[in-house]
């Protein structure tokens, strides 16, 4: 008989073991022996005064309302696992707080509002939770600030999420991320509350403009690591490869990537929205990196470049580029204060379009293209030119039309130029040797006093720039 042949033993019966929590000696036990933690948040200067400013304007625009604002709740993944938790945009901009399940609730008073944030009490050492509290006790999550710590960190009153009062039935504007379980499930969300938030984010504060900053720096160090991997992503990562790349810069040098990262070799950069980023990467292919770092106060970049994986566009690529860039070029001379929302949008549109005519790819004239009801030239461009940023890629979105694409710029706003051509691999109305490839440059810009300023400059736009830069990363 050999070894492996020979019968097993019969399992022996074993004592179930009896949970930790039932266990008072243990439970008692577990909650000493200690030592002081600081749970202090760590928040940049400037911060408080930039929110208590975004309060007091919200306040100015309802004067006799009582406004509520919630962060939100982690979202269920998958039976008990849960999302990252990230709190709602309109929350952070009113208090600057990251805390799950969190309320602010800004009640008239005379000469403006009292407001006041609800959070949910850590529980600590000395909590009878300790041991099973596992969503809120530091034994499971780590060090969580103490109400009083958020006070003094934000300057705003804090009191325990359990004490929030009963609201009233009416005069409530509520906006936000629905909390759940939580006191404030059964308040109506305020359309015009949220549209009034999204109208006033428009104009960015000066710590809102530093924190972007931040961001478009962080990501422009993130758009050099990319290239830096394009061997080991030819060779066997492929796009998967690339955008852990960026997101690992991301998450190194802010709170993580502002939205999916989209890397979109070859074929697939027509696509608009590539976030499965599961392709492989050829030496000849185009890399579309459309990606941006947010930072730990989650106001985020949006950034896109497209550069040769292997070092140098195929004429045909130049062709579609030098396009595209003259398009960018158009529309970030029309950025300046004054100037209709929209003028970036018809001037990098009107650049597409004649160079698509020169390409005897319209089947009408320019002007009749660039008619409202023609937009012919928008075969190859399906998306809008542009949109507002802040603490959302796509900021400000419940803004009414007379407050985004109806309005004027003015000094503050800062909102990305992103003219593109793609032209699918299976689209049969464009040239053989165009099919395939999508261009896209996109630009963060602020408008100024006297102009505008090209957050993002320090990445090259033309082809040539991009071949250097490229190179310089290898």
């Amino acid at each position: 008989m050999h070894l492996h042949d020979r019968p097993l033993p019969a399992p022996q019966p074993r004592e179930i073991l009896p949970r930790l929590v039932d266990i008072p000696d243990f439970v008692r036990d577990v909650g000493q022996g200690w030592a002081p933690v600081d749970r202090s948040p760590d928040l940049p200067d400037g911060l408080a005064e930039s929110v208590a400013g975004h309060r007091r304007a919200l306040g100015e625009a309802f004067p006799g309302a009582v406004i509520v604002v919630s962060a939100g709740t982690p979202p269920v993944r998958n039976d008990d696992a849960y999302y990252a938790f990230r709190p709602d945009s309109d929350f952070v901009w009113l208090t600057g707080c990251a805390a799950k399940d969190a309320v602010l609730v800004m009640t008239p008073a005379p000469g403006g509002h009292d407001a006041v944030l609800y959070l949910p009490e850590p529980v600590t050492a000395s909590d009878r939770g300790y041991l099973s509290e596992r969503e809120r006790s530091e034994l499971w999550v780590g060090p969580i600030p103490s109400l009083a710590e958020w006070s003094a960190a934000l300057q705003i009153e804090v009191k325990p999420l359990d004490g929030l009062p009963v609201l009233p039935a009416s005069g409530v504007l509520a906006a936000g991320s629905p909390v759940n379980p939580g006191p404030v499930d059964g308040l109506p969300i305020s359309a015009e509350l949220g549209t009034e938030i999204s109208r006033l984010r428009r104009i960015k504060d000066a710590f809102e403009i530093g924190q972007l900053r931040q961001a478009v720096d962080a990501s422009v160090v993130g758009f050099g690591a990319v290239a830096s991997e394009m061997g080991t992503a030819i060779e066997s990562g492929g796009e998967r490869w690339l955008q852990g790349t960026f997101d690992r810069t991301a998450r190194t040098l802010g709170h993580g990537p502002g939205y999916a990262s989209i890397v979109a070799a070859g074929r697939h950069g027509p696509i608009l929205h590539w976030t499965r980023c599961d392709g492989a990467i050829t030496a000849d292919d185009l890399i579309l990196l459309d990606a941006g770092v947010e930072a730990e106060t989650f106001y985020t970049a949006d950034v896109t470049r497209t550069f040769p994986a292997g070092g140098t566009f195929s004429p045909a690529q130049r062709q579609v580029h030098d396009l595209v860039e003259a398009s960018q070029r158009a529309g970030l001379a029309a950025v300046h204060p004054g100037a209709a929302w929209t003028a970036f949008h018809h001037a990098c549109m009107e650049v597409l379009a004649n160079g698509l005519h020169d390409w005897g790819l319209l089947p009408v004239s320019v002007d009749e293209a660039l008619s409202p009801l023609g937009q012919h030239h928008r075969r190859w461009l399906i998306c809008g030119i542009g949109h507002h940023l802040g603490l959302d890629v796509h900021d400000c979105s419940k803004a009414a039309s007379r407050d985004y694409v109806g309005s004027l710029m003015e000094p503050g706003m800062v909102h990305t130029v992103e003219p593109g051509l793609y032209f699918h691999a299976h689209d049969l109305t464009v040239p053989p040797e165009l099919r395939g490839i999508g261009v896209r440059i996109e630009d963060d810009v602020l408008v100024t006093d006297a102009g505008a300023e090209v957050l993002t400059a320090a990445l090259p736009i033309d082809a040539a720039g991009l071949e250097q830069w490229a190179a310089g990363h290898a």
